[in-house]
């Protein structure tokens, strides 16, 4: 530092921090050999505070105002430093600014779930997160507890420490309240002053204070979560019998010939309808009720075919009847590898249900063997 930097340190009288950051919470005065004019003017500014060190001592403490450094607005630091009332020349001391103001829209979260006991699922697994703000409560213990000798101590700092105290505090309250899961939504309110009162002595210790802290969001696991949805969706569908007739019917009415078949079934049912009131008063006979509709076949049975595999050479495909004949004539033996469109690989034939009852009805010998 050039000589006159030295001196225009030694005349200024005016100490005060104009913070340009969003994230400082303490900030040390530099001055060359941290040198003091005696009656110099000090300003602190509203959400702000002064601490004096001398000699790694703490001092005094400033609120905001505007105070002129001499003896009688300096009691501890005129006790530790022996003055008199006669003193008049410059002294060492370093003034830290601390940042008194709220620290807004701080995250929190856990990082790992919690293990609760719930009274209808059983044990579950919670996360949750949410945002808290901060603020310096005690000028003084927070920076002997926390800041120390540094010169610029921001919120980045502590915020990690401040993180696991929440989500420590948190999983104990969520234990230790009982709260159903699903009446979780309604009481992050409460379970946010909860924690916030469980957290309160612990942050005094360093010199702090949490104005405000919210629960965002508390959620199960996936897995969980599918299965919760899916309840929900029986809830609502309620009679699953008038769902899924519900369900065809939409799917015949998207299909122009379903719909079609629809409204021919329609009309043909009341054409009979008409037709059996108008042969009622002069027919011989009434019909009373619709004769019940005729029960549809089963579809008939696929029918395979097969290709054989002899010495690397495949023929083929057969149908059953062919392989029958060729059973009996014994071109097809039990130990012949037979396949199918569907089939898991070559399978000998004595193997596959479908053909081996054609090796267990043998026919008669032919006549003059």
């Amino acid at each position: 530092m050039g000589i006159f930097d030295f001196l225009s340190g030694e005349f200024i009288d005016v100490i005060h921090w104009v913070d340009d950051t969003r994230d400082t919470m303490v900030w040390r005065v530099e001055r060359e050999g941290h040198e003091i004019k005696y009656g110099a003017k000090l300003t602190v500014r509203e959400g702000q505070a002064a601490v004096f060190v001398h000699e790694g001592q703490l001092a005094d403490v400033f609120t905001p105002g505007l105070y002129m450094l001499e003896t009688n607005n300096m009691p501890i630091l005129t006790t530790l430093m022996h003055w008199d009332h006669g003193f008049r020349s410059p002294f060492k001391s370093e003034i830290y600014f601390v940042n008194t103001t709220r620290f807004n829209d701080l995250k929190w979260g856990t990082k790992n779930p919690i293990i609760v006991r719930d009274p209808e699922f059983g044990p579950v697994r919670l996360r949750a997160f949410g945002t808290y703000s901060v603020k310096v409560s005690d000028p003084a213990r927070f920076l002997t507890e926390i800041v120390g000798t540094d010169g610029e101590f921001t919120m980045d700092e502590i915020s990690y420490q401040i993180r696991n105290i929440i989500v420590q505090e948190f999983s104990r309250t969520i234990a230790r309240a009982g709260i159903p899961v699903l009446d979780m939504a309604a009481n992050t309110r409460e379970l946010g002053q909860l924690v916030g009162r469980e957290i309160a002595a612990q942050l005094a210790e360093y010199g702090l204070a949490m104005p405000e802290l919210y629960i965002e969001n508390i959620s199960l696991p996936p897995a969980v979560e599918e299965v919760m949805d899916k309840r929900s969706s029986m809830g609502v569908i309620g009679n699953l019998n008038e769902y899924m007739q519900f369900q065809a019917a939409e799917a015949l009415g998207r299909d122009g010939a379903g719909a079609a078949a629809i409204q021919a079934g329609m009309g043909a049912g009341l054409g009979m309808q008409i037709g059996a009131q108008a042969a009622g008063p002069w027919g011989a006979r009434t019909v009373s009720a619709p004769a019940p509709a005729a029960i549809a076949p089963p579809p008939p049975p696929v029918e395979h075919v097969w290709h054989i595999a002899d010495n690397g050479q495949t023929t083929g495909p057969f149908s059953k009847a062919k392989l029958g004949r060729m059973a009996a004539d014994g071109e097809l033996t039990r130990e012949t590898f037979v396949w199918t469109p569907g089939q898991d690989g070559w399978q000998k034939a004595e193997d596959v249900m479908e053909l081996a009852q054609l090796f267990t009805v043998l026919p008669p010998p032919p006549p003059g063997s």
